[in-house]
Parts: C-alpha cells; structure tokens; sequence
C-alpha cells in the first residue's frame, strides 16, 4: 500500500517561505514522520520573469510530442468550502446569488502495524487537518500513545476511486495493532453525535484518573469572558458558511494558541488534540478548551484524556458531561456568553 502525505495535516507546517530574487532553490530536509516524501519547491521571481525564446518553445514542443499524452491530474481535493446557488427571499426582493457551504464529507480512519490493517471508524467531517482528526479520535479512544505513531497517510490503494483516496486516512503504528474492545467493531460517528456506544463512565475509569488539582492555575472571570469572541475572530472559515463549530485552545492569559473547525463539534475537538500529540504538546495540564456549542461527554471525554483542566462552552452541557468532569475534578463552565457564566464543576480554578 502507497500512501500520499499532504502537508496541510502535519502539526506546524507552515508555507514555504520564498526564494530569493537571486540564488539556488534549496529543497527542505526531512522534519519527521509526518513530512512530504518530496517538498514543493518555489520558483524565483527571476525564473517567473525570463519569458522562453522561440527556438526553446518549439524544442520543448517537439519533446512532448515524442513524450505522449500528458497525463490529466486526479480528482482535486475537496476543500472546507463547497460553492452553490440559492435563491435569497428579503423583503421586496428575490434573487439569485452564490454561496459558500461548510463541506461534509466522510472519513475513513484505519490503522496499520506491518501487514495487518483494520478501518476503526468511519466519520462525517469537514475536509481539512484530516491527519490531526485521525490521530486524536486514536488517542481520545485509548488506541494510541504519544510516540506510538509511525507515520499517517492518504490511501492510494489501487481498488480506491481517486475521488475517495482523499477520504481514507492510514496510521501506522509502532509494534502490533492494540488489543482493544474497540477493534472488535467499527465505529460509527457522524457530525452531529458522537461515537455511538461509547465507553460507558464507568469504564473510563479503568484508563483514565482524575486531574491534579494544580494549584497555581486560576483563572479570572474577565479571561473568560473574552474567549467566544477570540474563537469567533480565528473561525476562517465559519465566516464565509456560518456553518461550523470550533475548539480552540488558550492559555490562563487568554491567548489563542490553536483552533481547528468542523460540521461535527467533536471532531474540532479531536483536531485540536490531533495537533497537540502529532506535535508531542501532550498532556495539556495548565490550558484551557473553548468549545463554539454545547459540551457533550465526547468532548469532556476528549478533553480528559488529554489532560485539559478547564472546559468552557458558549452553550449547555449535557448531564453526563456534568457528571463526568466531576468524577474527574475538571472544571466546567457552560453558557460563557455575554459577560456572564455558569460552573458546573470545580470552581476553584475560577477567581470568582
């Protein structure tokens, strides 16, 4: 099996910065098990401005035509945005526009230690981070380690449909595939729930404990007062659609240190905590999560195994989200909107 890499999904990449006007291209080395087997490499000003000459342009044609057809590229990857037409209805007025919907597509998440390979979930998510989304559901479900992935990859399987190779993501692990309940059954998750038939509370306690109490770490009523408006200001994406929940990760000061966003609020999160292992940043003891809905106990559940003491949401919590942050001694802060909030749990991390 040949997998392609995508650098858009490795924890810290950022775009080649470019060339000097004058000078060599360099081509990056290796940056780990997450890097492009090969890098783009950018053209100069110089190369872009040096039109051909005419005895150049008619060898380069007769070189393609000995050279054959040239091959058309595969199926473009689909993107957080998808464009379409509606009809907007205002008073007095109907007309035809364009618009931006958030995309949903599926993904296929499977692992792989040597020869042996199984599909552990499939997905409905926003395409974008999808190598973060795959490594943080493995770690949220207790299926990974910090360290115990090898390296993450896009199928290219030859009885995959190039317009699916960008909706199956494979992560190879260190040693043997892990012999968990887990595995005994694929995972269902869609966009709007969470895992169906997730671990009960119960059995979370048999791989998780409660937090440190972390006495130093307190927070201020006006830090968190501030952090909707700081994950509204850092949604992309929800700016052009409207349409999708964010996780974003602060500090006690109130400064954004990543944000991940998806149609499902719990893939956002596993996103997050995707960038946090693939980045070796775990565990994230002394941070705070900002969730744009409601906290469900996926989300808390997600939020735990990676350490996060304090969970905040612009909505609700669900009654087993309350329940579970307070078997684990997580503070949780819910209806964090308009200057205003509720504590569920915990409230000594908060100086109130």
């Amino acid at each position: 099996m040949s997998e392609r890499l995508d650098p858009r999904d490795r924890a810290g990449w950022k775009p080649a910065e470019p060339a000097e006007r004058t000078g060599s291209v360099k081509r990056a080395g290796p940056a780990g098990p997450f890097e492009l087997d090969e890098l783009d490499v950018p053209v100069t000003q110089n190369e872009l401005a040096e039109p051909f000459e005419m005895d150049e342009m008619d060898e380069l044609l007769k070189l393609v035509e000995r050279a054959g057809p040239v091959e058309r590229a595969g199926p473009p990857r689909p993107g957080a945005t998808t464009r379409t037409r509606v009809t907007e209805v205002t008073p007095g007025a109907v007309r035809e526009r364009r618009d931006d919907l958030a995309t949903e597509e599926p993904l296929e998440i499977r692992i792989q230690a040597g020869e042996a390979r199984q599909t552990v979930a499939i997905t409905m998510r926003t395409p974008g981070h999808d190598f973060e989304l795959a490594a943080g559901f493995l770690y949220g479900e207790g299926m990974v380690t910090p360290g115990g992935i090898a390296r993450i990859g896009y199928c290219t399987d030859e009885d995959v449909t190039p317009e699916a190779r960008y909706n199956i993501v494979t992560v190879r692990l260190h040693g043997e595939l892990p012999d968990l309940p887990a595995l005994d059954r694929h995972f269902m998750t869609s966009s709007a729930c969470g895992v169906c038939g997730t671990a009960s509370l119960e059995a979370l306690h048999d791989r998780c404990s409660p937090l440190p109490p972390q006495e130093g770490l307190r927070v201020s009523p006006e830090i968190l007062y501030g952090l909707p408006r700081r994950l509204r200001e850092g949604q992309g994406v929800f700016g052009k659609t409207g349409g999708l929940h964010a996780a974003g990760l602060f500090t006690p000061d109130g400064e954004l240190l990543a944000l991940r966003e998806d149609v499902g609020r719990h893939n956002a999160v596993d996103k997050l905590v995707g960038w946090a292992l693939m980045g070796e940043r775990l565990p994230l003891g002394g941070h705070i999560l900002m969730v744009s809905g409601r906290s469900s106990y996926e989300i808390m559940q997600k939020a735990l195994t990676a350490g996060l003491p304090i969970v905040c949401a612009v909505s609700a919590p669900s009654s087993l989200a309350v329940d579970l942050a307070r078997d684990f001694g997580m503070t949780l802060v819910g209806f964090l909107r308009d200057e205003r909030f509720n504590i569920y749990s915990s409230p000594e991390r908060i100086t109130t």
